[in-house]
């Protein structure tokens, strides 16, 4: 195998970027761990730099419909999260044992988990479609849309969750890529979803040239044709490129041994992210109460934020490949060196955004919405939430260690503690009985986030994710 590592002393950081965009094979197991992290980084924070921008491009244009129209992007959203929160629970589930079998030199058997994978993401995909597709006027109504939003806009929320097999397979074949040490793959499918989307988002909302006008429901169909060439482009690969990964119809046949692990494993991963997301859905769904326009401004606040922690996110995936290959490969201070070196990157990163949107919220909000009420809403947002952006950094890190370690539970009951048992009642505490309104649930995630990143931190030195076994 080609390392394709260079004398750190020699290297200079343009032949380093220039190399992480290409597609070479290399062993993240040796060398050096600083290149590793750039070589993977890069690439794994530009596509989720793309994933963010799927949902500003969405907003930025929807947002010239008004307020009722972000609303429903916005509870769609928030709906929507319970599947990001399945694929992307079991992406890094899959991230985590095909990284254990490269670091192994196993690439059959990660050929055979990647297969398997694909088995559980057509059938998962087939069941949330239809029913998403059947209940989506019953799901707003339950997020406490009004019965006009519901009238006008509920189609929207039946195309986005009845394409939403396209989040799913993106993420899963995705999260194979990521875990070959193949990001640059994962990478160029995001790029080339977001870049339909963002030409289509606009030519059919708002019916540019030959394509019908279709207003918000354009916004949805736009993105699932993204995703969907995204996702094929992805599947070519796997099926006729030169990634590490190779998929055959033999490893498409069910093993049930193999789905057994999958399941297991994915388990603890699905289960952080719907704690996360089921307590995203109450916030939003108690945001609400305030009206549209507080609704707007805190959709529009999010989808900014989004569009960094997604990318800081993308530098915290770049752990989970790095300790599963090298716990795989029985390098157990590298794997948890990888984790010193990116934490601090993304520190560094996180805390440059914050200084931006502590003085510059309400020119970034204006970029979206002109309406003086949500600049505000979404200003004060921004402003409150940067604040712990540096805990969010570190707490990034350390969840995708444990994960890539294949210890998907510690992050689960972390994420339990810290969202249950804390963000929910103390968002009703201060925005109810403290009468803060929208500004006690900004305060009450800012706080949450927070102690969730110094959970993780002491849980990390107790250095059990070392002896996972997967």
């Amino acid at each position: 195998m080609n390392s394709n590592f260079k004398d750190s002393n020699k290297v200079s950081w343009w032949a380093l970027i220039s190399d992480a965009f290409t597609n070479e094979e290399r062993d993240y197991t040796r060398g050096s761990l600083k290149q590793a992290v750039v070589l993977l980084a890069i690439p794994m924070m530009l596509e989720m730099s793309m994933e963010a921008l799927f949902a500003i491009t969405d907003i930025f244009f929807v947002a010239k419909l008004g307020a009722e129209a972000i609303a429903t992007v916005g509870l769609t959203e928030a709906f929507v999260t319970l599947i990001y929160a399945i694929s992307i629970g079991f992406s890094m589930a899959l991230t985590a044992l095909v990284a254990r079998r490269i670091g192994e030199k196993n690439n059959q058997r990660a050929n055979l988990i990647a297969g398997q994978s694909i088995v559980i993401a057509a059938a998962v995909s087939l069941l949330i479609g239809i029913l998403g597709a059947n209940y989506s006027q019953d799901i707003l109504r339950f997020m406490g849309a009004s019965d006009s939003l519901i009238e006008h806009n509920s189609g929207y929320t039946t195309i986005m969750l009845g394409g939403s097999g396209t989040i799913i397979f993106l993420f899963i074949l995705n999260g194979i890529f990521r875990g070959a040490g193949d990001p640059i793959v994962a990478m160029r499918a995001i790029w080339l979803a977001c870049g339909i989307n963002i030409v289509l988002d606009p030519c059919l909302i708002f019916g540019l040239g030959p394509f019908p006008e279709l207003g918000i429901e354009g916004a949805a169909i736009a993105t699932n044709i993204g995703r969907g060439i995204g996702v094929a482009y992805c599947a070519y690969i796997l099926l006729h490129g030169n990634s590490r990964i190779q998929i055959r119809l033999p490893y498409l046949v069910p093993v049930f041994e193999e789905l057994k692990l999958l399941v297991k494993v994915s388990i603890g991963g699905i289960s952080q992210f719907l704690i996360a997301t089921s307590s995203w859905i109450l916030l939003m769904k108690l945001m609400a109460e305030y009206g549209s326009t507080a609704l707007a401004g805190y959709t529009i606040a999010i989808r900014i934020i989004d569009f960094i922690i997604l990318p800081a996110w993308g530098l915290s995936n770049s752990v989970s490949t790095l300790v599963g290959q090298n716990l795989g490969a029985a390098k157990v201070e590298r794997a948890q060196q990888s984790v010193v070196y990116v934490a601090t990157y993304n520190f560094i990163f996180m805390m440059s955004i914050a200084l931006i949107f502590l003085g510059f919220a309400e020119p970034i909000v204006r970029i979206f919405t002109a309406d003086a009420e949500t600049v505000v809403y979404a200003a004060q947002c921004l402003r409150v939430l940067s604040y712990g952006f540096g805990f969010y950094a570190i707490g990034l890190v350390l969840i995708q260690a444990f994960n890539g370690a294949g210890d998907t539970y510690t992050p689960t009951w972390i994420n339990g503690i810290c969202f249950w048992l804390f963000q929910i009642p103390a968002a009703y505490y201060l925005a109810k009985n403290l009468s803060m309104g929208p500004s006690g649930i900004f305060y009450a995630i800012l706080v949450a986030e927070s102690l969730m990143a110094v959970v993780a931190l002491l849980v990390f030195m107790r250095g059990t994710w070392k002896k996972t076994s997967v």
